[in-house]
């Protein structure tokens, strides 16, 4: 407990003391000594939600819960009834005592699952280890992380091996080995060995800084719920105040027109029970604690929400479409055949090597692997990347075209028919069909798993996005089960069959789009929801998306889908009771038949369920 939630709970065990005394002592009913007596446990208890109330009126924001507690316990205590008037006070502190631990405790919780904030880094300096702090560390710096330490920033093992904790990010437990030339995530725990690291990013860059931004940032994104619960409480609580006046006034007034006793106590005593009851906390405080239960859930599970909208939209996801390459595949492609036509298959690869030198992109990468040679590209000249085809480029000054059918085609060349699974590379040399190299992109071992997934948690169709061949695609999505799938498209062509399947879809469905490269950022915003794999992912596709996932796995889409759901219900459920509970116990309040006890279960009792209703977003199966 803190300071001030322990001055709380000494004040209640005092005020709940003095009550039970003076309720003990043969005082007579009515005098002046057990009004005086009562004011001492009553103000003990209560000072400071006078004066909150107080200050808001002073302020002219009135109608809060302050106010509500304020005017009714003051009524009771006018009215003689003593003991409700202590009680009330004595039991919304007690609520609010417990609503403060439950908040700080899941705080508390969330923190310790994304204790992932490093406080040093061990820098290299003239070849002493300097313990500095993160942000002074500059990109291309030798950082040292011992056993037991955390990664501080993003880097590249230079030196060394160890096995990495990554449960603060991804929720897997199995640790991760880093060896010399693996990337490696700030955020991570070394548990074994001494690793030297070159950064590759600043701190504030760092895997670590974003994910505690995003965490941190989230609740500023509200959902539809909780927009509701605010503008509710805004116009609910002025209702009732004004209803209870009306309690108080009207129906004495109009026994005393018809000539009957007016009963002014009865009705004002009803009118106070009715302000207690009608205390919307369990409302106000529950569903926002909801959210920041299961964003914090769902982060400690490796799946990271910008915002609690973007749990109430995952809830109502029908569509999932999704990238092939670095999503459902590994993302890492391999030569697995050079059939060369009058040329050798060292001279072809050698040609179609040197032709992608500048190009970044994987295949071309598993090109410059499969060659294996240093390559001078002084020798390359007058390359041309062709959108969603390939590349041109004078090599040793020999002009070579290495692509898709498309490339070959506007080249004016036919080509063989190539029935293998994976991307082909046709390639012409001076103009002549040349032969074409097979690169194979293997699927992830969870892909398959992860479709069924996704089908069982009511998914109403799985679509696959991607640029390869219509052959190699239908094959990749006959073997995952997936229900859709559009091949040979560009990055622009992927934005148009989302915008086709969002017209095609009902207004109250969501569309998933699923992706982890930079050229997936377009659609990733166009999107109801964007998600982006994220340890691999570029940081544009990061940046854009709502949803990310920090290990890569394509399982954790109907992971999230699961955990947004359960966090919905939830919300759901707390607002059905809550109101329920509340409106029929203002009908029995209005009527007499609850009284100041009753009122109290239906305020603090109340707000006490929702409170751990709304805790249970934070465990994930």
């Amino acid at each position: 407990m803190t300071k001030k939630q322990k001055k709380v709970l000494y004040r209640i065990i005092i005020a709940a003391v003095l009550m039970v005394a003076l309720l003990l002592l043969p005082l007579e009913e009515g005098s002046i000594i057990r009004f005086v007596l009562f004011l001492v446990p009553y103000f003990v208890i209560g000072y400071d939600i006078l004066q909150k109330a107080f200050k808001g009126i002073r302020n002219k924001q009135v109608f809060d819960e302050n106010f509500l507690m304020a005017v009714a316990t003051v009524g009771a205590m006018a009215l003689g009834e003593y003991t409700e008037g202590v009680a009330v006070m004595l039991f919304y502190q007690i609520g609010e005592l417990f609503q403060s631990y439950a908040i700080g405790k899941s705080r508390r919780n969330i923190s310790a699952l994304m204790d992932i904030r490093p406080d040093y880094a061990n820098l290299k300096q003239n070849g002493e280890l300097v313990q500095v702090d993160p942000d002074e560390v500059e990109i291309g710096s030798e950082i040292v992380v011992q056993p037991g330490e955390k990664i501080p920033i993003d880097g590249v093992v230079i030196d060394g091996s160890a096995s990495l904790d990554t449960a603060a990010l991804t929720g897997e437990s199995v640790p991760r080995s880093a060896k010399v030339g693996d990337e490696v995530i700030s955020g991570c725990i070394n548990m074994s060995g001494v690793l030297t690291i070159r950064t590759t990013k600043e701190f504030g860059e760092s895997t670590a800084s974003k994910i505690l931004d995003l965490v941190e940032n989230a609740s500023s994104k509200k959902s539809k719920p909780e927009n509701f619960i605010s503008r509710f409480a805004r116009v609910y609580t002025p209702v009732v105040c004004y209803s209870a006046l009306a309690l108080a006034v009207l129906p004495p007034v109009i026994r005393l027109i018809i000539g009957m006793d007016p009963l002014w106590t009865q009705w004002i005593y009803r009118a106070l029970t009715f302000l207690v009851i009608s205390c919307p906390c369990a409302l106000v405080i529950s569903i926002p604690l909801t959210f920041f239960a299961g964003i914090g859930g769902a982060s400690h599970a490796g799946v990271l929400v910008k915002g609690s909208n973007y749990l109430d939209l995952l809830s109502r996801a029908k569509y999932v479409v999704m990238d092939k390459t670095g999503t459902l595949t590994e993302g890492v492609f391999q030569v697995t055949k050079i059939v060369p036509s009058d040329i050798s298959e060292n001279e072809l690869l050698e040609k179609t090597a040197m032709a992608e030198v500048f190009s970044n992109h994987p295949i071309s990468k598993s090109l410059k692997e499969a060659y294996g040679k240093p390559i001078d590209s002084s020798k390359v000249v007058d390359v041309q990347e062709v959108a969603g085809a390939g590349i041109k480029a004078n090599v040793d000054g020999v002009d070579v075209a290495a692509g898709n059918e498309k490339l070959m085609t506007a080249l004016g060349l036919s080509i063989n028919n190539v029935k293998e699974p994976g991307t082909v590379i046709h390639v012409a040399i001076a103009g002549q069909y040349k032969g074409y190299i097979l690169i194979s992109d293997k699927l992830k071992a969870t892909s398959k798993d992860a479709i069924k997934a996704l089908k069982k948690a009511g998914v109403r169709k799985t679509v696959m996005l991607t640029g390869d061949s219509k052959q190699v695609a239908d094959i990749v999505a006959a073997d995952l089960g997936l229900d859709q799938v559009y091949s040979e498209l560009l990055p622009a062509d992927k934005v148009t069959k989302v915008e086709e399947l969002l017209e095609f879809k009902q207004p109250k469905e969501q569309l998933i789009f699923v992706g982890d490269g930079i050229n997936d950022a377009p659609v990733l915003s166009r999107a109801d929801i964007g998600v982006a794999m994220g340890a691999l992912g570029s940081d544009a596709a990061i940046e854009a998306a709502d949803i990310v996932l920090m290990d890569d796995d394509p399982k954790k889409i109907a992971k999230a889908i699961g955990i947004a759901r359960k966090c919905m219900r939830i919300v759901y459920e707390n607002i059905y009771f809550a109101i329920g509970i509340k409106v029929g116990c203002l009908i029995l309040g209005a009527f007499g038949i609850a009284n100041m006890w009753f009122a109290i279960f239906a305020d603090v009792g109340v707000m006490v369920i929702a409170v751990l209703n709304a805790i249970r977003a934070l465990r994930v199966k």
